[in-house]
């Protein structure tokens, strides 16, 4: 890590891993029923596919090893690496099956973060970097630096984190701080 430069902790599942499309795939594969992310909008994923098979898929082998990438998180990542130390944060240990699938498959669509800016942890209040993306508000509210928060089916009308929607928004947010500073 380089003192002078600042740091982002950047969450995995909703940020950088397309886990709604992820769930959306698997649903319609293994029960035949066919949804749209519009399902998500202002819900939590347990409130739109069953518990059961919430947990039945996301305790399956192969769910996060096989999740889609975020539309424009490799290209926005490696941007961001210019100017800022960036973490991978991901609190993985509510699922410890997801751990190796999670690296194998940082280490596939993600090979320019090291191994030692991946941070797998159970709660991330202990992550005292100078911003946070994430998706979920339990995350952010807990932030020690500057929370920004992914746009998400399930955030949806929470108002009180700087909101991004994309990948674009991150970018250009991020380098207004870099001028600024």
């Amino acid at each position: 890590m380089n003192k002078s430069r600042k740091t982002i902790a950047v969450d995995m599942d909703g940020v950088i891993a397309d886990t709604v499309a992820q769930f959306i795939h698997w649903y319609e594969r293994d029960y035949g029923i066919k949804i749209g992310k519009d399902a998500f909008h202002g819900k939590p994923e347990i409130e739109v596919l069953p518990e059961l098979v919430m947990k039945k898929i996301v305790y399956s082998a192969g769910f996060f090893r096989n999740v889609p990438v975020m539309e424009g998180a490799q290209e926005a990542l490696l941007e961001l690496m210019q100017d800022f130390d960036v973490y991978i944060v991901s609190a993985a240990m509510e699922f410890p099956q997801s751990l190796p699938e999670k690296f194998e498959w940082l280490k596939e669509h993600f090979p320019f973060i090291s191994w030692r800016n991946i941070i797998f942890c159970g709660d991330k209040s202990v992550i005292g970097t100078d911003y946070m993306i994430d998706d979920h508000v339990r995350n952010l509210d807990c932030c020690k630096g500057k929370a920004l928060m992914f746009s998400a089916g399930h955030n949806f009308g929470i108002e009180h984190h700087t909101r991004v929607n994309n990948w674009k928004e991150v970018i250009e947010f991020l380098k207004k701080e870099v001028r600024e500073d």
